[in-house]
C-alpha cells in the first residue's frame, strides 16, 4: 500500500498532512516541499535482543579526551583547549562572513601540528580554494582537497583515508541517494548530518560541518542537527566592518558562550588578543549616552561601551531601536526608569548601540544601559574613568551579578579608576578601583544625575 507523502518546512522542519502556502509552526511563506516518508522496518519483526550494556557508576575516572591545539588562541578557548578527536563541529554565520576563510586558515594550522587534514567543499570548485590558500599564503600546507556533493563519495573517501579532521563546507550542498529530496532540504541535511557524525565517532575522525543559517540568524534546517553534533559555533559580525566574532553556542567539551574576536584583513583573519581594548578603542572625551560596562563572554571578562541616543519624536510616534542588546529587555529598562525614577520616556526617540559589533546577552548590563539612557535624556556625560554593571529588578532594586572580582579586574587593568556595581555584591579584592555601591534606581539616578527632570521628554 502506497505511503502518504510528508510535506515538510524547509525553515523549521516541521510536518504537515497536506501542502499550504505558510507553515503554521514557524509562520514562513513558500517553505513547505513535499518529501517522500522514512521507510517502515520489516512488519511484524521485533529487533534481535543484542549484549548487555556495560554499565559504570558516576565515581570512576574517564580519561580526558584527548585534544589538538591549533596554535590560534582565540579558536582554541572557543573549542575549549583545542580540537577534540572524534568529535563533530557545527560552524554557521551569514554569507561571506569569512566562515571558509576561517576554516581554510584552521585547517592549515591543524595540518602543520602533524594532523591529516581532508577540506571538501560543495560550494566552490578545488581551484577557488586553491586561490584563496594563495592569497592566505597557505599554499605551502599540506591540506588535501576536493570538491564534491555526494555523501556516499565522502564517505567512503573518509574510511579510505582515515583523516584526523574533516571539513565539510557545507551541510547543505551535501545530498544522499538513499533520501528521496533535493539537496539542501531538511530531509538531506538530517541525513548527511547524521551520516557524518556516525563517521566521526566510529572512526575517531573530527568532522567540522558549515551551515548556512536563516535571516533572523539561527542556522538553517531542523534543530535536530544542532543536538546531534558536539559543538556549535556562530560566527559573527557586520560585513561592512573587519572584526568578526566567534562564539560558542553549545559545548561538550568546554563552556558554552565563550568568545574569539578575530579582525578580518587583506591576508585573512588576525586574532584580537585583548577585546576589551578594541571595543574601547574609538573612545575620546566624555559625552552624554556613553556608558561603559564590564561583562563576562563565556569565562573572559569584556569591557565594551554602551551608547545611547534620545531625541524627540516627529509626529508623536517614538520609536525604539537597537543594536547588539534584547529589544524587550529595552523596553523594561524604560518601564523601570518610568516608574520607580519617574523619568518619562513618552514621546522621544529612543536608540541602542553596543560598540565594536559586540552582541551582549547577560542580565548584567542593565545598569549600565540605564545609565546611558539617563544620560542621553539630562544630556549629561558620565565620568569616562567609570565601569558599570549590575542587573536591574522590576522593583527598581539593582541585584548581584556573578564574578564581579573579574570584572573589576579587567577594568583596572585597562586603567578605569571607579565602578559603579550592586551594593550586595559578593567580591573579593577592588582591584585598586573606587566602589559606589548603588541599592536602587531612584538612587543611583540622584547620586549620579542629581534631581532629574521627570516630565522631560
Amino acid at each position: 500500500m502506497a505511503r502518504d507523502a510528508l510535506y515538510v518546512c524547509q525553515s523549521c522542519g516541521a510536518t504537515h498532512g497536506k501542502w499550504s502556502g505558510r507553515c503554521d509552526a514557524c509562520g514562513e511563506w513558500n517553505t513547505i516541499r513535499e518529501e517522500a516518508p522514512l521507510a517502515p522496518g520489516p512488519a511484524g519483526k521485533r529487533q534481535a535482543r543484542g549484549a548487555a550494556l556495560d554499565l559504570t557508576d558516576l565515581g570512576s575516572a574517564e580519561p580526558e579526551p584527548p585534544r589538538t591545539r591549533a596554535g590560534v588562541e582565540e579558536l582554541d578557548r572557543v573549542l575549549g583547549g583545542g580540537l577534540v578527536k572524534a568529535s563533530a563541529l557545527l560552524v554557521g554565520g551569514d554569507p561571506g562572513i569569512g566562515k571558509s576563510t576561517l576554516l581554510l586558515q584552521a585547517s592549515a594550522r591543524f595540518a602543520r601540528q602533524g594532523l591529516k587534514v581532508i577540506y571538501v567543499t560543495g560550494e566552490e570548485s578545488v581551484g577557488q580554494v586553491q586561490m584563496r590558500a594563495r592569497r592566505l599564503g597557505l599554499e605551502g600546507s599540506p591540506v588535501m582537497l576536493a570538491a564534491e556533493t555526494s555523501l556516499g563519495r565522502i564517505l567512503a573517501t573518509l574510511e579510505a583515508e582515515q583523516p584526523d579532521l574533516a571539513i565539510i563546507d557545507s551541510i547543505q550542498t551535501m545530498w544522499s541517494d538513499s533520501v528521496d529530496a533535493a539537496p539542501g532540504s531538511v530531509s538531506q541535511v538530517r541525513a548527511a548530518a547524521h551520516e557524518l557524525t556516525q563517521a566521526a565517532k566510529r572512526r575517531g575522525i573530527s568532522v567540522v560541518m558549515v551551515g548556512h543559517v536563516t535571516k533572523e540568524g539561527a542556522l538553517a534546517g531542523p534543530r535536530v542537527v544542532e543536538h546531534m553534533v558536539d559543538c556549535v559555533l556562530y560566527f559573527e559580525g557586520d560585513r561592512g566592518g573587519s572584526w568578526r566574532i566567534l562564539r560558542a553556542h553549545k559545548n561538550r567539551f568546554g563552556p558554552a558562550d565563550e568568545i574569539g574576536v578575530f579582525e578580518m584583513t587583506g591576508k585573512g583573519l588576525i586574532e584580537v588578543r585583548n577585546p576589551s581594548a578594541l571595543f574601547l578603542g574609538e573612545r575620546g572625551a566624555p559625552v552624554p549616552g556613553a556608558a561603559v560596562f564590564a561583562g563576562i563572554e563565556g569565562t573572559r571578562p569584556i569591557l565594551c561601551e554602551i551608547q545611547a541616543l534620545v531625541a524627540p519624536a516627529p509626529g508623536g510616534s517614538p520609536r525604539r531601536s537597537v543594536v547588539g542588546w534584547d529589544g524587550s529587555r529595552l523596553a523594561m529598562i524604560l518601564a523601570v526608569l518610568e516608574a520607580r525614577a519617574g523619568l518619562s520616556f513618552a514621546g522621544t526617540d529612543v536608540y541602542l548601540n553596543v560598540a565594536g559589533g559586540l552582541r551582549v546577552t547577560e542580565p548584567a548590563a542593565d545598569l549600565a544601559v540605564a545609565a546611558a539612557l539617563v544620560s542621553a535624556r539630562e544630556d549629561a556625560a558620565l565620568p569616562q574613568e567609570c565601569v558599570i554593571f549590575g542587573e536591574l529588578a522590576l522593583s527598581g532594586g539593582v541585584r548581584d551579578v556573578a564574578q564581579t572580582e573579574n570584572r573589576l579586574k579587567e577594568a583596572a587593568k585597562l586603567g578605569f579608576s571607579t565602578a559603579i556595581l550592586p551594593a550586595r555584591t559578593r567580591r573579593g579584592a577592588s582591584h585598586g578601583l573606587a566602589l559606589r555601591e548603588v541599592r536602587d534606581v531612584p538612587g543611583f539616578v540622584t547620586d549620579t544625575f542629581g534631581d532629574a527632570t521627570p516630565g522631560r521628554g
